[in-house]
């Protein structure tokens, strides 16, 4: 009889796999000859044919990537690997927790290694052939160690306290888990803007002149409390823009990047701001921080119930069950269960952005200064105007620029 879990595992990956790149080649096809007649302004013929080319190369980067991925994948779990890898690791002779921890590094370890050519291939070849690329390789070295760094500090001290309640808390291990990574992920929010985020870029407090003023009279306008507003140095890796809002409390913080503030004009960085602002006033933050409590929840509750599974060992070929193998193989299940919960998630994400588009829309002295914002910001980092309406449904978080002009110019109509 064949193993359920091997089947649904098997299928979910291969039908992920499949959708996604169905997803990619609409996307694709979807291109037009010419910009729509409303972006005419900022896509000449030259930049729009150039932006078709960056899609096109990326989705080719993009279905290679993901079908060496799913080889790798498949070839290592039909060969046994997981199993080979438990023998290697139980035979070194350390408790649960140190082996568990030492069998799911070395599968991340591997995973980085495999990806880090396909990074190294995107950021040095394609976002350099586009103009895009500032990154050097030493920045790139370092920020592949800080990230190694952070995780093995703060995800290893995670996944011993997971491994150590699963293996001794019982029947409520999942809810204690919860409660850990609920505190965990609030204490992230207020000290990620102040402690994390500057290990990978330098935060300059906006220096005083036309934009910081108009900013904060901005700011007093609707009653946004605010001590300042960041210039990030996103120029150091890459030359396209943008702007976040990130943080609870006192240490919230708005950052633009510092391309952001070489191409637009006055009125237009405080619509983008007002942008930002908007996602605090409408308490998209809090929403999301919700949600993802709620879903870390549901996973944990569901992981307590399938570690329990001969079936799901099974279908790995493991010779001894464990807690940190069982960890992986149920992220491997949960493929289906996450592919719907982000379909979820960018949903929500969508309609926030128009949420927050309207409030900038609507407190700002012009509202088509937003319009020329975001025309702008698609242009220079040579994103799709019209994707394919399956493509923005499986993979975007932000409405498409048209819908987007559309929704800002229905709420002053």
């Amino acid at each position: 009889m064949v193993n359920p879990f091997f089947l649904i595992i098997l299928f979910a990956l291969i039908i992920e796999y499949v959708i996604d790149a169905v997803a990619h080649l609409l996307n694709v096809k979807s291109l037009r000859a010419e910009p729509p007649s409303a972006l005419a302004d900022v896509y000449q013929p030259g930049d729009y044919r150039r932006t078709q080319d960056y899609i096109r190369t990326n989705t080719r980067f993009a279905l290679a990537a993901s079908t060496f991925h799913l080889a790798v994948l498949l070839s290592f779990w039909f060969a046994g690997g997981f199993n080979y890898l438990d023998r290697l690791v139980r035979a070194w002779g350390f408790a649960p927790i140190p082996t568990g921890l030492l069998y799911i590094a070395v599968l991340a370890l591997g995973y980085s290694l495999l990806t880090l050519p396909f990074s190294i291939y995107r950021t040095f070849v394609i976002e350099d052939r586009f103009g895009f690329n500032r990154t050097t390789p030493r920045t790139f070295v370092l920020d592949r160690i800080k990230g190694l760094g952070l995780a093995a500090l703060l995800g290893g001290a995670f996944l011993s306290g997971i491994l150590a309640l699963f293996e001794h808390a019982g029947s409520y291990a999942w809810v204690y888990c919860w409660l850990a990574f609920t505190i965990v992920f609030l204490i992230l929010e207020y000290v990620a803007p102040v402690w994390l985020l500057p290990l990978f870029n330098k935060f300059t407090p906006l220096e005083s002149g036309e934009l910081r003023e108009a900013i904060f009279a901005y700011a007093r306008s609707v009653d946004f409390p605010i001590k300042n507003v960041f210039v990030m140095d996103g120029s150091r890796r890459s030359t396209k823009s943008n702007a976040f809002f990130i943080g609870f409390g006192r240490h919230k913080r708005i950052a633009l990047f510092d391309t952001l503030l070489k191409k637009h004009t006055v009125p237009e960085l405080i619509a983008v701001l007002a942008h930002e602002i908007g996602h605090h006033k409408k308490k998209h933050i809090i929403q999301n921080t919700v949600f993802s409590i709620l879903h870390a929840g549901i996973v944990l509750f569901l992981l307590s119930i399938f570690l329990r599974s001969p079936g799901l060992y099974q279908a790995f070929y493991m010779e001894q069950p464990s807690i940190y193998s069982g960890l992986v193989f149920f992220a491997l299940l949960c493929t289906p269960l996450e592919m719907v919960i982000s379909l979820v998630t960018n949903a929500l994400s969508r309609k926030n952005e128009y949420e927050a588009d309207r409030f900038a829309a609507r407190t700002i002295p012009h509202p088509q200064h937003l319009i020329e914002a975001l025309k702008k910001l698609h242009a220079d980092n040579l994103s799709n105007p019209i994707p394919h309406p399956f493509y923005v449904f499986l993979n975007y978080s932000h409405p498409p620029l048209l819908q987007r002009m559309q929704a800002i110019l229905r709420c002053h109509a």
